[in-house]
């Protein structure tokens, strides 16, 4: 609480928690103008309107005897003090209110991390920027940049590090770019930039490029020469949308094309796209709906001994009955699986069911079931299949898990010992495809697989 005098401002006094908080001695405080305790040259809270006795709280900002800014919210009111026309003070310091109003302020716009607009604050950067551009009649880009290969460094070297790397891309494509132009995070491991004046689409491809090579240019952090690639999908203003939601989703879908294609590249947004987008996101939506209500089949290809001829085992293929498109290849929905998830649910349905038949077939045959690489990253595999073969009664001999040699590359440590483990239970390991992709007969020591096998796809 502090009294302050109404004809010179001079401090008459002050209470004890007043003297604490501001760090001078009562005697000194009661030499000082309240002028002297605000940080800017500004009218007393008081003076917008003596005719009230009391005034509502306002915020000031104050600076304290050892030199620190304080806000403060200052409820006044007018009184007679010793004689003198004076008013009261209260004031309450909200420093750190304010704080974490900024703090709160600052998240809704901004990426922690690398300190870039975030999503939110690109999309409302852009709604400013593309009223001019469409007056204007000159062309925006809008890239949608991915970093390739980021999940290996988090994997390998740690988040410590990954947020380091991330932090130095954002600096480095912030080096590249004019100051018009708009740069934001949008998630993990995703950049946006926004260009305008963009004049031949020549132009645009040149700095792609030089983007690219940029963040191709190996990165040293903590000790490690760590290098990654960039992956870019690009959409133009107006020809692909005049709004920044649509301008974004059509980048973010020429992006999933440049993936698909080649990592490393870049494409340009095509109205086909959206065509194939929506054909996705239905597949997805009805492939979840297959799963749930158990429509997806297995079909079971014979695996011949070649000296005897006869049928030692059967492939469980999955196969979709679509009401309206008849049987769909695996080759369309596996890939939506892997994509969203939905690989660990569609994997264990048909272990169950391939299990669960097999334990109806003579005792010499036996079931090979296909194991996608998502599994052994999203869900227990070595628990999954101890459940089912409890459940199914099937013995672990009778059981044949076929993996790729994607699994095989990767060299982890975990994946190996669920290998170790499931073939210590009696399943058998098999390695499907070898030799179509990169791996080597080296390999294979380190692998407890009981066969390898090179076939179409099916």
């Amino acid at each position: 609480m502090i009294v302050c005098a109404l004809d010179d401002e001079g401090i008459l006094g002050v209470n004890d928690a007043a003297a604490r908080h501001y760090g001078y001695g009562r005697a000194e405080f009661e030499t000082l103008s309240f002028r002297n305790l605000q940080a800017f040259d500004s009218e007393p809270p008081w003076a917008d309107d003596l005719g009230r006795d009391d005034q509502v709280a306002r915020t000031w900002k104050h600076v304290r005897s050892d030199g620190a800014l304080i806000d403060l919210a200052i409820y006044s009111r007018r009184l007679v003090y010793e004689d003198r026309p004076a008013v009261l003070l209260a004031l309450m310091d909200i420093t750190e209110r304010k704080r974490a109003e900024a703090r709160l302020a600052f998240l809704a716009q901004y990426d922690v991390l690398t300190g870039l607009p975030n999503r939110n604050l690109l999309r409302q950067q852009m709604d400013e920027k593309l009223p001019h551009v469409r007056r204007g009649g000159e062309k925006v880009a809008v890239l949608v940049l991915g970093l390739d290969n980021f999940k290996r460094v988090n994997d390998t070297l740690g988040h410590g590090v990954g947020d380091k790397l991330l932090r130095a891309v954002g600096k480095r494509l912030r080096s590249m770019l004019r100051e018009p132009d708009l740069i934001a995070r949008l998630n993990s491991d995703e950049f946006a930039i926004v260009q305008s004046g963009i004049g031949k689409p020549e132009d645009l491809v040149t700095m792609v490029r030089r983007l690219q090579e940029a963040i191709a240019d190996p990165f040293l952090l903590e000790g490690n020469s760590i290098a990654i690639g960039a992956t870019i999908g690009i959409a133009m203003a107006p020809g692909d949308g005049d709004e920044s939601e649509r301008l974004q989703k059509n980048a973010d879908m020429a992006l999933s094309r440049a993936k698909t294609d080649a990592r490393g590249t870049f494409s340009f947004f095509e109205a086909g796209m959206d065509a194939r987008a929506q054909a996705r996101r239905k597949i997805e939506t009805e492939l979840r709906d297959a799963i749930q209500n158990d429509v997806l089949r297995a079909h079971y290809q014979p695996l011949i001994d070649l000296s005897s001829g006869r049928i030692a085992g059967l492939e469980a293929l999955v196969r979709w009955p679509h009401p309206e498109r008849g049987m769909i290849s695996p080759a369309e929905f596996i890939p939506v699986a892997e994509e969203t998830g939905l690989i660990a649910a569609l994997g264990g349905l048909m272990l169950r069911r391939a299990c669960t038949d097999a334990a109806s077939w003579p005792n010499d045959v036996r079931v090979a079931v296909n194991l996608s690489p998502l599994q052994f990253r999203v869900g227990n595999v070595l628990s999954l299949v101890m459940d089912v073969l409890r459940q199914s009664g099937l013995p672990a001999r009778r059981l044949e898990l076929e993996i790729t040699e994607t699994l095989v590359l990767e060299q982890s440590d975990h994946v190996l010992a669920t290998l170790h483990a499931l073939r210590a239970l009696g399943v058998r390991i098999s390695m499907d495809d070898f030799g179509t992709g990169y791996s080597s007969l080296s390999y294979l020591r380190s692998f407890p697989s009981t066969r390898s096998k090179s076939t179409a796809p099916s």
